[in-house]
């Protein structure tokens, strides 16, 4: 049996999620309207190799299959490359938001492995992308990351909480650079 105040959270859990969709920022919107339909990212083979070596061993305990992680890997390098990201921020931000899973449910019903909210696909005017895939989601959370950073001008923390939905908390930006420079950091 439902309790009342299953009811009360549930009805206010929707109505957050319809006042976050009625305050989508318009310069976002075009940000993500522009990033969903570009793409390639390495220089070169040898540095392809070296990276993706490199990265595919750093996350073999998170990932074990092997294909499955390269194939991650070579999204989140094109991904981040075409939003002018950081590869190895975007992959401290997916061990944070998700921890690599593609299939990964928020409480508050953000999808995939950047936990994107599902009132971008009609804000974009795009209902029949599927958050699940990899490709989609990486380029969507690429989109809002680097969006949030142009806004924040470059203030790295405080783009990732805008990211987060907790500007004001120092939380989430200490967990995704805890990750970044522990796991992931990659000086170029």
């Amino acid at each position: 049996m439902i309790t009342r105040t299953v009811i009360l959270l549930l009805l206010l859990l929707l109505g957050n999620q319809a006042r976050a969709a009625e305050q989508v920022d318009p310069e976002l919107k075009a940000a993500l309207m522009r990033t969903i339909a570009q793409a390639d990212s390495f220089q070169d083979r040898f540095d392809a190799e070296v990276w993706l070596l490199d990265m595919s061993t750093r996350l073999a305990p998170f990932i074990k299959d092997e294909n499955e992680r390269l194939t991650l890997l070579r999204l989140v390098h094109q991904q981040a490359r075409q939003a002018k990201l950081k590869p190895d921020l975007v992959i401290a931000v997916m061990h944070a938001e998700s921890l690599f899973d593609r299939y990964a449910l928020s409480s508050v019903g953000a999808q995939g492995v950047m936990q994107v909210m599902p009132f971008w696909k009609a804000e974009l005017g795009r209902p029949e992308d599927n958050l699940i895939d990899l490709a989609t989601n990486l380029r969507y959370g690429c989109a809002i990351l680097k969006f949030y950073l142009d806004k924040e001008q470059g203030d790295l923390r405080r783009a990732l909480a805008r990211y987060n939905g907790s500007l004001g908390s120092s939380r989430y930006p200490d967990k995704v650079l805890d990750y970044w420079y522990t796991y992931w950091y990659v000086n170029e």
